[in-house]
């Protein structure tokens, strides 16, 4: 599979992979990680978990790979198309603001992505889902139909939720990813938090 630092990217095969999260309890992947800011700062303070960030975007990723955090990797890959390096690794999952072909993925029942997350998560992982409202719209959906609409994709392809919590402005600021703090001072801070289990 391809990761990243900075500019430089580099093959990374199973074994190498292995060695690197070797001593890590639990490692959560980062699905349409973005800049990977959400990655970056979450693994400075959970220093016990690796976190893996997966974007098909590698010009996005340049500024937070570069930090090399010895509990962080980038990866650049498609969520549909999840590498097979990655089998089996994840005990989390989180999903933050999808758009584009990830939110419509989740929304049409993608079996790519949907068997892809199953081959990549352990048995019992959890999932954590954002949602925002003008993400939806563009897909055609308002917020909480939207949030049901995968929710129920989700729970047919063996999660299930286990809450749901509306999320302000406010709530917003307090999720490490830039477009949370985007959504928070925009004209429609209205967000979903979904929490499943596998």
């Amino acid at each position: 599979m391809e990761t990243i630092r900075g500019r430089q990217s580099r093959e990374m095969n199973a074994i190498e992979l292995h060695q690197l999260i070797a001593g890590f309890e639990n490692v959560s992947l980062d699905l349409g990680t973005g800049d990977g800011r959400f990655v970056g700062k979450s693994a400075e303070q959970n220093k016990s978990t690796f976190f893996i960030g997966v974007d098909s975007c590698r010009e996005n990723l340049h500024a937070y790979s570069r930090n090399g955090l010895p509990n962080a990797l980038f990866v650049i890959a498609n969520a549909q198309s999840l590498p097979h390096e990655l089998s089996g690794l994840a005990s989390h999952v989180s999903i933050n603001f999808p758009w584009g072909s990830l939110v419509e993925s989740l929304l049409n029942n993608d079996v790519c992505l949907l068997n892809g997350l199953s081959r990549v998560t352990r048995p019992c992982a959890t999932m954590s889902l954002h949602l925002n409202a003008d993400a939806l719209a563009s897909a055609g959906w308002d917020l909480n139909s939207g949030a049901n609409q995968i929710e129920d994709v989700l729970n047919t392809s063996g999660w299930t939720t286990r809450s749901r919590t509306c999320l302000d402005a406010r709530d917003l600021r307090d999720i490490p990813t830039t477009w949370a703090k985007r959504l928070a001072f925009g004209r429609n801070p209205r967000a979903i938090r979904s929490m499943l289990q596998k």
